[in-house]
């Protein structure tokens, strides 16, 4: 049994017990959490397909952590020219413990 579901402008295919990690969600370590926005449902033999979303399906979890990426570092360049910048940048995310798909 798998969804996929919508969140934070992406898309994510899930099953029940995934940890997965989304871009910043509202909210505290432990809490629940819902996501209402699934585009698909599949339970191992019947594929339903929402348009653009399933009305009736929910996807719950509990948020895991609330952290910072590992730092990736963004270097500018032009030869010959002296010019270097590097910058860097730790993205936002929240791991989600996938609990339960319902329809």
């Amino acid at each position: 049994m798998y969804a996929v579901i919508k969140t934070g402008g992406k898309q994510y295919k899930v099953q029940e017990g995934d940890v997965l990690r989304f871009e910043k969600l509202e909210g505290d370590t432990g809490s629940q959490i819902e996501f209402n926005d699934v585009l698909l449902y599949s339970d191992g033999e019947n594929l339903t397909l929402g348009a653009p979303v399933i009305e009736s399906a929910v996807v719950t979890g509990e948020i895991v952590e609330q952290a910072k990426a590992k730092k990736i570092l963004v270097f500018k360049y032009k030869r010959r020219k002296g010019y270097r910048k590097m910058k860097g940048h730790r993205q936002h995310y929240t791991a989600v413990k996938i609990n339960s798909i319902a329809i």
